[in-house]
């Protein structure tokens, strides 16, 4: 049997990096610019196609930081008269004479002289009469207006994809629908003879099609439309008839299976025949037999069929792709440096992506261990998983020990 490395030295040609697939792919996407207005809410996840500028400033009044006593600093005695009570939505209507306070409750509005509020633990009340400690500090918490956002700050940017927070941020300066690129429309398929659907019993020599499972959890994104497209037999005609059709459908295709070399692996040609190929098969474990092309104006990438390769590339390789055709600011993936409580194994020539998890201990020290076997086909293994373990083409290994680069699932 045949080693990786005498695998890798009957290429025709060196396998394409796993850096250098991920420009080729950001320079041949353009990012969608259609946009449509939606209501505030239905924007958590999507991505602005323009920049939000805040139509008023924040807060919009001076009100108070806590609950306690507002009053004028100027002139201040000890003791001051309480004269009403300013509550949030329902603020206080008179005018503070200097020898005069009001009761104030967090974000009521202060009356118009007030300056100082000083929190109710810090008073002594005595009917309506309020005394204050001797060291009570002036001119403090209270809210200016525009002091979080002046009206005309840019509150999101465009290509930003919209957080929990930006929803409450938006909706506290009044921003009712905003402009949002529209979704992608991507479709998903298994291939193969031997992929039977859940609930059919098995024969001999079937299996059943996980990877669509799979893929649906990992294509569950506000910004996209997603189809399943179901299971295409190992019939080149068919499979040709089917792809044709769902590219003049989808922005994306996405297949599992048929990527390889065998007499039943059809999709390299296919997308020779009806589109173009940027590459296929790059230096990745697992995963090798990756084709990325288009089919028409549609972008097509064909994964392998093994089940952990479909997960691996599909964070790796597919993930970024379609947050950059979403238009969403794109970020490379944290990394971090941690100790390998394990031994590695490890042949030349692919960098590796190895499951892992990855824990910090009490003296802050970042340790990964494997989560054991690493077969392209052996879920299990990253079902537990929290990381992945990168090792570059050149490793061969890797000792109990020994620092390794970690990328988070």
């Amino acid at each position: 049997m045949m080693n990786l490395e005498s695998c890798v030295a009957i290429e025709k040609k060196p396998l394409l990096s796993v850096e250098d697939a991920q420009q080729r792919i950001h320079a041949a996407i353009v990012p969608l610019i259609e946009s449509e207005i939606v209501p505030l809410k239905q924007a958590f996840g999507r991505v602005l196609s323009q920049p939000i500028f805040a139509p008023m400033d924040l807060p919009t009044a001076r009100n108070s930081a806590m609950d306690g006593y507002a009053f004028a600093s100027e002139n201040f005695s000890a003791t001051l008269t309480n004269v009403g009570t300013s509550w949030a939505g329902k603020p206080f209507d008179g005018v503070l004479n200097s020898s005069e306070c009001v009761r104030i409750f967090t974000g009521a509005v202060l009356p118009d002289n007030a300056d100082s509020v000083v929190m109710q633990e810090l008073v002594t009340v005595n009917g309506t009469q309020i005394e204050f400690l001797a060291d009570v500090k002036l001119q403090k918490n209270v809210r200016e207006i525009g002091e979080d956002v002046r009206v005309g700050d840019e509150l999101c940017s465009a290509n930003k994809t919209v957080t929990a927070v930006d929803l409450g941020l938006l909706a506290s300066a009044g921003v009712k629908n905003v402009s949002v690129i529209r979704r992608l429309k991507i479709g998903y398929f298994s291939t193969g003879d031997e992929l039977v659907s859940l609930g059919t019993r098995l024969t001999h020599g079937k299996i059943y099609d996980s990877n669509r499972y799979s893929l649906y959890g990992l294509l569950q994104n506000p910004c996209y439309q997603v189809i399943d497209g179901g299971v295409i037999a190992d019939n080149k005609a068919e499979l040709r008839r089917v792809l044709s059709h769902a590219a003049t459908e989808f922005d994306v295709i996405i297949t599992t299976g048929g990527a390889s070399v065998g007499e039943a692996d059809f999709i390299k040609e296919i997308l020779d025949e009806c589109g173009e190929v940027n590459f296929w098969k790059i230096a990745i474990k697992p995963g090798k037999p990756l084709a990325f092309g288009k089919m028409g104006v549609c972008y097509f990438f064909g994964l392998p069929g093994n089940p952990v390769a479909v997960t691996t590339t599909f964070d790796i390789i597919v993930k970024p792709a379609l947050a950059r055709l979403t238009g969403a600011i794109v970020n490379k993936p944290w990394q971090l440096t941690a100790v390998c409580t394990t031994p590695l194994k490890k042949s030349r020539g692919r960098q590796e992506y190895q499951r892992g998890f990855l824990q910090q201990i009490d003296s802050g020290e970042f340790q990964v261990a494997s989560t054991g076997l690493q077969g392209s086909h052996i879920l299990s293994t990253v079902n537990i998983a929290n990381c992945y373990i990168v090792l570059p083409l050149e490793c061969s290994g890797v000792k109990i020990g020994e620092s390794v680069i970690v990328v988070l699932i």
